[in-house]
């Protein structure tokens, strides 16, 4: 897809890695966040597409999910992912899902220039559910995400991924992915969600 095509997605967002909740990389009260708990972030990322429009191709409706890491002892931590597109996504709808998350079609969806290494982008089962207090996220039978429990905090949580004028929500939140390379589960770390609109 040409950067010239314009796109404006939007709807709802939630996420979880293996860091502690409050996740040490959000913004706390508009205070810049900082390194991972433990050095290193698993992580599962997920986008509920309530509008959208890429050119002449509707994204209404869609879902798309990341699953990667990276580590910080890494130059400029950079990310290794796998892409998933709703399987209910036409060719036009894939290509475009495609260019958006892979940063090609440029705009403010600036998370994007952590990545370094895309695994793959392959459609998947996406289930998902971004009711508040109850999250989940399912890929087919490979990842899994639930919310725990809803972190009280006195103030606002941001997070650069959706954008940090959407704050949102902390949880206590377990995930567990099975995609080779990655293979790994948690219980009670940190999760995320608010709403997103990206667009060029």
């Amino acid at each position: 897809m040409s950067s010239e095509i314009k796109y404006r997605i939007e709807g709802s967002y939630y996420e979880a890695c293996n860091c502690d909740a409050i996740c040490p990389c959000r913004r706390q009260n508009d205070v810049p966040g900082g390194l991972s708990s433990y050095g290193n972030c698993d992580f599962i990322l997920s986008w509920a597409i309530n509008k959208g429009q890429s050119g002449d191709t509707d994204l209404s409706g869609l879902a798309v999910c990341m699953a990667g890491s990276y580590h910080d002892d890494v130059e400029g931590s950079p990310w290794s992912v796998f892409i998933y597109i709703d399987e209910r996504a036409d060719d036009s709808q894939m290509q475009a899902l495609s260019d958006i998350f892979q940063g090609k079609a440029q705009g403010n969806i600036l998370f994007t220039s952590n990545i370094s290494k895309v695994l793959g982008v392959n459609k998947a089962r996406i289930e998902l559910d971004h009711s508040e207090g109850t999250e989940t996220i399912k890929i087919g039978d490979i990842a899994e995400v639930h919310v725990d429990s809803v972190v009280d905090f006195d103030g606002t949580v941001s997070c650069g991924i959706p954008g940090h004028e959407h704050p949102g929500r902390e949880s206590v939140s377990s995930l567990s992915l099975s995609d080779a390379p990655f293979q790994w589960a948690y219980q009670e770390r940190c999760g995320f969600s608010t709403v997103f609109a990206y667009w060029s």
